[in-house]
């Protein structure tokens, strides 16, 4: 997840538009009409206002990425996605004006309106139509999502179907914000209309559990297109496959993720083609990862799903929680990768990489129980769920931290911050972390716990009933909508509601 810009300017990847800071220009500059006869005392304070307009302004890019958030375009805040049953699947946002009163026909997502009429976008289309709701290609539509969903599973999470129309919402939502090349884009708005290789990875999974192997496929392939030839992937990708040339390093985290997800489509979709680029593309990352680690089994300190300049963690020298987490889940899914395919050499090779990763993080992260940096007093954030199911087995100590990190990160709303001691709106509650915590607790078998996670996401969807990227102090969607990292997670969640998901 793309937080730190993707998701909110003060801070990382979950949604309603944080606050624009306007900054007036240079007081007393050359095109200034108030230069000229500016007393001394309105003079001060319009330095006093003027320094801390910037130091605002510094603060949100130091929290929240290279750039300070954009004005909010008009229908920024769309409670959701029109899209349509045609191939390729084209999604639109719902015009703000056309949202009240209105709701999809059920399993699709296609949109009835308050006056009766329909908004589909028409097969093989990409800008909506409104027609009536007797037009045959309504009906077409409707059929064709349906069959669509009915080629998989929509998971319930083992509770009389009670989550089903939320999961429902999701999957529809994920398949349109994946295009035909397999760029699976975070959301549809502004700065959050690109390809995070760290979500795709979890959109990978999400389409794999629920009997969407093509899809899966799709974003596979996408991603080995995109990697370098080291192994590394851009920070994130334009829809046509182009890096986004904005000055941000890669962030190493991507590798673990993409590692995992290639793993886990293997295990779960057993049976299906694996696409001919996997292997490759898992030798080019797990390579890499391995011959990163410096002497203590660590990989170097990058941005990592806060999208932060590493400089500015607590410990800008070693990686944090949400970096190493990564790595050891990707170096374990490669090692069983390599043994499946009958490749001992880079399985003992990468199993031994993963070791010295988990021996590192034993020595450095769990005495301080399992902070995002390894130091006395470390602040702790969502990150320690990467240490625990489905992502690694579980384990006392790290169980105990989860624990600790949801009590310090818990808004009065019902939901989370991403990390302890947030310096971005201490009010504003991320659906991501919400839902990897409540990922964490479906897969270690603590169902009551997933099912409050579950319980709040789904009370907090949209109009349209779409998970957005954050919600506000009021309980209201306050970002994008979808947002498809938090679908996939709350896909995940349901479906190891639903039976065991596998742990690498």
């Amino acid at each position: 997840m793309a937080m730190a810009e993707r998701r909110d300017a003060s801070v990382a990847r979950p949604l309603t538009v944080a606050p624009v800071i306007s900054v007036p220009p240079p007081a007393g500059g050359p095109t200034d009409p108030r230069r000229r006869a500016a007393p001394r005392g309105r003079a001060g304070a319009r330095k006093v206002r003027r320094t801390a307009a910037l130091l605002i302004v510094a603060a949100l890019v130091a929290t929240g990425g290279a750039t300070v958030p954009e004005p909010p375009a008009p229908g920024w805040a769309s409670p959701g996605l029109v899209g349509g049953g045609g191939w390729p699947f084209a999604g639109v946002p719902l015009a703000p004006d056309q949202a009240e009163g209105a709701s999809y026909l059920a399993g699709s997502s296609v949109v009835r309106l308050a006056d009766g009429r329909v908004r589909l976008v028409p097969s093989g289309g990409e800008a909506p139509i409104t027609v009536d709701a007797s037009d045959p290609r309504v009906g077409r539509a409707v059929r064709s999502d349906g069959a669509w969903l009915a080629q998989g599973t929509v998971p319930g999470g083992g509770t009389d179907d009670a989550y089903r129309d939320m999961a429902t919402r999701a999957l529809l939502d994920l398949r349109l914000l994946t295009r035909p090349n397999g760029a699976s884009l975070a959301s549809w708005y502004s700065k959050w209309r690109y390809c995070w290789p760290r979500d795709s990875a979890f959109a990978v999974a999400a389409f794999t559990v629920t009997g969407h192997p093509a899809e899966a496929r799709r974003i596979l392939y996408f991603l080995a297109r995109a990697q370098h030839d080291d192994g590394m992937w851009a920070a994130r990708y334009n829809a046509d496959g182009t890096a986004v040339a904005d000055g941000r390093a890669p962030q190493l985290d991507s590798l673990g993720w993409v590692l995992w997800s290639a793993w886990f489509y293997r295990v779960q979709a057993a049976g299906q083609d694996e696409p001919p680029t996997l292997w490759p593309m898992v030798q080019r990352a797990a390579d890499h990862l391995a011959r990163s680690l410096d002497a203590e089994g660590l990989p170097p300190a990058s941005s990592d799903y806060w999208e932060r300049d590493h400089r500015r963690e607590q410990d800008p020298r070693r990686p944090t929680l949400g970096v190493a987490g990564p790595a050891l889940a990707g170096l374990r899914a490669a090692a069983d990768l390599a043994r499946m395919r009958g490749e001992g050499a880079k399985a003992a090779e990468w199993r031994h990489a993963a070791q010295r990763v988990s021996d590192a993080v034993a020595r450095q992260f769990a005495p301080y129980g399992y902070p995002r940096s390894p130091i006395p007093g470390g602040l702790m954030d969502t990150s320690v769920t990467f240490l625990a199911p489905p992502f690694a087995p579980a384990d006392p100590g790290v169980t105990t931290a989860i624990a600790d990190a949801a009590r310090k990160q818990a808004l009065p709303n019902g939901g989370v911050l991403p990390g302890e001691r947030w310096s971005g709106d201490p009010d504003v509650a991320w659906t991501p972390e919400t839902a990897l915590f409540g990922l964490n607790s479906a897969a270690s078998g603590r169902k009551d716990e997933a099912l409050d996670r579950l319980d709040w996401l789904s009370a907090h969807r949209t109009s349209l009933g779409v998970l957005p990227e954050k919600v506000g102090v009021t309980g209201r969607p306050a970002g994008p909508a979808p947002l498809g990292w938090t679908a996939s997670l709350v896909l995940l969640s349901l479906s190891a509601l639903d039976r065991p998901l596998p742990v690498p």
